[in-house]
């Protein structure tokens, strides 16, 4: 699934674990204490029965919002019983029955379906006996509006109103589709067919085996069997759709559009063939299936953008289809990556699939980290290594706080599975394994990946079974280190000591601390952290590993030392004073890289008292007009964050000069228009330094956004395809009412499902509190949609948190309505997620207290201690930086 967000429907209750009842992680916990317990396989089914095949039939009616089905489940009976119990969620039956081997058949007497449970349980007057049986089931369920089981969205296009069908599993929602074992660890094959509209393309994780007209306007289409996966990944979708195909190493690759935009999804095409030979390649095993569609959606969810069903990967529109007209270079890099991801799925998650959650790090970490590689390997114009370090940062900045939790963790209800996908699993894991490629080396990481494909394709697995596999290929106990980083929560801090320098060699200690944004006095956990040192200007490299809290190197060259060369390692570097001053110094000699890991370091050990915060902004100063784009997007992106962490402070109006500052010339240099020949990564920046320069109030720049907006009718090239959106968000920001007005009236006449949400985005996004407040009240107007709706609220918590909170909490029903009922334990307090008003921890912790379930709290836990978090560094740490702007100016 792309990205770490996750959409299951669930029950609110609690479900007590059969496997595992009363295990819980303790963070204090030794690693290797936890390896053992971590592996058991959890279930919240009865074990005894084991399902083999599904042949499912599904019938929708799509105007009435329901189907009706008919299943037939060969299962496995391992010992006598009288009942049978599975996962089923809103399904009412009308029969069931079960026949042996024989052919016998006996009905069930009675049918059991608790709700809270998520289970049906069928019981029989004469027990089974040992041995293989067909259980049949006829039964009925719903179809929803959002993206869980089985749901429909609705879009307009110039021919008129039309509603598409499509299904989303994961993590436990097929048992509101098929009564089934809804757990990773219960593989199966299913047959699928369907009885759909003559005149509908209907999709399936197969290529279809036989369709048959059935005389009365439907068909009936049957899919080819599937191999044996679980039941997360089986995917159905039915509408007015049109495929494109292309053949790449004997697989029929497809990209299916709404008809009409099949055009915008050949990029998708031509890549996806591209990626699926790489990864045939790399991973030594070829993609099983005949075929590999990429099926397009209208609409948007809040918490994914795509999924992984074998065969079938679902994908909204916005990460999938390029449209010249709108698209811009990010849009296309965000494509490639989506695509990236959900093909490595297709072997890290469909063809090897994690036992339980507590290892989807296993299926997310792996899919980011191969999203990473392969987009730098297979498009190296747009220089995405030098992403490496925003994903870190982005998983330290949450794995520094108290809430944070291990890689690998305990999950016990299928709402904390839902939770699971997040920063840590996703951006934590691939970070994790960057640094374990790099210290046993590329080709020995391949060789171990290839092995652990081979020997369990088609079955489910824990993380050691992958590190048995890396330990064996490096000939060394890499899952020692593994663990570490894995089985226990936090980031490592190497603290550099003062440097001494003889006979050409520079020695220097090296001692581990615990990096944490929230407790200054906490004992630091141990870790074994591989490390590489070098001599700025020095190309020679020393690899060490730090253990039991301390190293000393012996680093080639004398110079300024820079730790973490290469940025590969998670962990942050500390330096003192002198060391920093001279690294500071040497900073325009850095590698591009480099320059983004001490800029990194640098503001976060700031903002957290660990150093000096004013030094960020000394590396800011040196960075040089032409350092990487990459680099210059960094410098944008932490100087609008230092803007909004000044909120309700005197010294923000001082802090945004300078910033604007340092900027403008950057935005001089790149300019509005570009140029023929320019980096990608150019095109990137320009639109990150006109938005960045918007917030911070650069009259300028927001008077030629304004300029062009207003010219857009009489001069094509004001609105270039490249900078639209980025243009039209500047002018949404700073909107009047009768700008406003005009794009509510854009947003009313557009018939493009994709450009149509972009527009309502706009109209949430005003700074305007006035506005802003008009925003939200039409987001809960049929007008903008069921799938905008909440996009609306959410794009308005990140100007106006107070403003958009208390308005969902006054709206809840009608709120709640809008989302699926386990998102809300996410949706919630991310709107107040970027707040930084003491009443709103109240508010938050209010609402946690009334509407969720104690175990279902761990987003609104991180958004309180983020929220504490900011008030500390506008308390604690911007005075530091008023100082130094002070000497500045002086």
């Amino acid at each position: 699934m792309y990205r770490n967000l996750s959409r299951s429907r669930i029950a609110a209750a609690v479900l007590a674990l059969t496997a595992l009842s009363g295990t819980s992680y303790a963070a204090n916990n030794s690693p290797a204490n936890q390896a053992d317990t971590i592996n058991a396989t959890t279930t919240q089914l009865p074990r005894g029965v084991t399902p083999q095949h599904y042949a499912l039939s599904l019938t929708p009616n799509a105007q009435a919002a329901t189907f009706a089905a008919r299943a037939v489940i060969t299962i496995d009976v391992a010992t006598p019983t009288s009942t049978i119990t599975l996962n089923a969620l809103e399904l009412a039956f009308q029969h069931a029955d079960i026949a042996g081997a024989g052919g016998k058949k006996q009905t069930a007497s009675k049918i059991d379906v608790d709700a809270a449970t998520q289970t049906a349980t069928f019981h029989f007057a004469r027990p089974l006996a040992k041995g293989q049986y067909k259980l049949a089931l006829d039964y009925s369920g719903k179809i929803g509006t959002q993206a869980t089981g089985l749901f429909s969205l609705d879009y307009d296009t110039p021919a008129g109103h039309q509603r598409a069908l499509y299904t989303q599993f994961e993590n436990s929602d097929a048992r509101s589709v098929i009564p089934s074992w809804d757990e990773p660890n219960y593989k199966a094959t299913f047959a699928l067919d369907v009885t759909v509209p003559s005149s509908q393309m209907a999709v399936g994780n197969m290529p279809v085996a036989t369709s048959k007209d059935l005389g009365n306007g439907s068909k009936r289409v049957s899919f080819a069997v599937t191999p044996r996966m679980s039941t997360y990944l089986l995917f159905f979708g039915v509408g007015d759709f049109e495929r494109s195909t292309k053949m790449a190493d004997g697989t029929e690759i497809g990209v299916i559009t709404q008809k009409g935009s099949l055009a915008q999804g050949s990029f998708a095409l031509d890549e996806s063939a591209r990626t699926l030979r790489e990864y045939n390649d790399y991973f030594g095993v070829r993609y099983p299936l005949p075929k590999l569609d990429n099926i397009a959606a209208p609409g948007r969810s809040q918490f994914f953008a795509a999924m992984e069903n074998w065969g079938a990967v679902f994908t909204f529109e916005n990460s999938l289809l390029f449209n010249p007209a709108i698209s811009t270079q990010a849009d296309k890099e965000n494509i490639y990556s989506t695509l990236a991801h959900e093909m490595a799925h297709q072997w890290f998650g469909d063809l090897v699939t994690m036992r339980w959650w507590d290892d989807l790090w296993l299926n997310e970490g792996f899919a980011s980290w191969m999203e990473s590689r392969t987009t730098a390997k297979l498009h190296p114009e747009w220089n995405t290594a030098l992403s490496a370090v925003g994903v870190r940062e982005a998983a330290m900045g949450l794995d520094a706080l108290a809430t944070t939790h291990p890689v690998v963790q305990r999950i016990a209800t299928v709402e904390q599975a839902s939770q699971a996908f997040d920063t840590i699993t996703y951006q934590k894991g691939e970070s994790v394994i960057r640094m374990l490629e790099a210290y046993v080396g590329p080709d020995t990481w391949r060789a171990a990946v290839r092995n652990y494909m081979r020997k369990h394709a088609y079955s489910n697995t824990v993380s050691d079974d992958l590190w048995r596999e890396v330990d064996a290929a490096a000939g060394k106990p890499v899952s020692a280190i593994a663990h570490d980083f894995t089985l226990q929560p936090g980031v490592p801090l190497i603290n550099v000591s003062e440097t001494t320098c003889s006979a050409g060699n520079t020695t220097v200690t090296l001692r581990q601390d615990e990096f944490t944004k929230d407790r200054d006095n906490k004992k630091a956990l141990s870790w074994r952290v591989p490390v590489i040192a070098q001599i700025v200007g020095n190309a020679q490299q020393t690899r060490a590993l730090v253990e039991n809290g301390k190293a000393t190197l012996t680093v080639p060259g004398c110079g300024p030392l820079l730790v973490n060369a290469g940025q590969t390692g998670y962990y942050r570097t500390v330096y003192t004073p002198q060391n920093a001053a001279a690294l500071a110094a040497s900073f325009a000699g850095l590698g591009s890289i480099d320059q983004l890991g001490l800029l990194s370091d640098s503001l976060s050990l700031g903002l957290a008292g660990r150093q000096d915060p004013a030094q960020f902004l000394d590396l800011v100063k040196a960075t040089p007009l032409s350092a990487d784009p990459q680099v210059w997007g960094k410098v944008a992106g932490s100087l609008a964050n230092l803007h909004e962490q000044y909120t309700a402070s005197s010294g923000q109006q001082r802090f945004d000069a300078w910033a604007i500052a340092r900027l403008a010339p950057v935005l001089a240099q790149t300019g509005w228009q570009a140029r023929d020949g320019e980096a990608a990564t150019v095109a990137t920046l320009r639109s990150q330094l006109i938005s960045t320069l918007s917030e911070l109030g650069d009259r300028s720049v927001i008077a030629e956004a304004q300029r062009r907006y207003a010219a857009r009718a009489q001069d094509p090239q004001a609105l270039p395809a490249a900078l639209r959106r980025t243009i039209l968000a500047v002018v949404a920001q700073h909107a009047d009412a009768a700008t406003w007005d005009q794009l509510h009236a854009d947003a009313q006449a557009e018939k493009t499902p994709l450009i149509r949400s972009q527009l309502y985005d706009l109209l949430a996004s005003t700074k305007d509190q006035t506005l802003a407040s008009r925003a939200l009240d039409l987001a809960l107007t049929d007008e903008p949609g069921v799938t905008n709706s909440p996009a609306m609220i959410s794009r308005v918590s990140r100007a106006h948190p107070e403003l958009a909170f208390d308005f969902a909490l006054a709206h809840l029903e009608q709120v709640n309505a809008r989302i699926d009922a386990s998102s809300r334990s996410r949706y919630f307090p991310r709107l107040a997620a970027a707040s930084s008003q003491p009443a709103m921890i109240a508010k938050l912790e209010a609402y946690a207290q009334a509407h969720l379930a104690p175990t279902a709290r761990g987003d609104a836990d991180t958004s309180v201690a983020g929220i504490r978090y900011r008030i500390s560094v506008r308390e604690q740490r911007l005075p530091a930086i008023d100082a130094w702007l002070a000497k500045q100016a002086g």
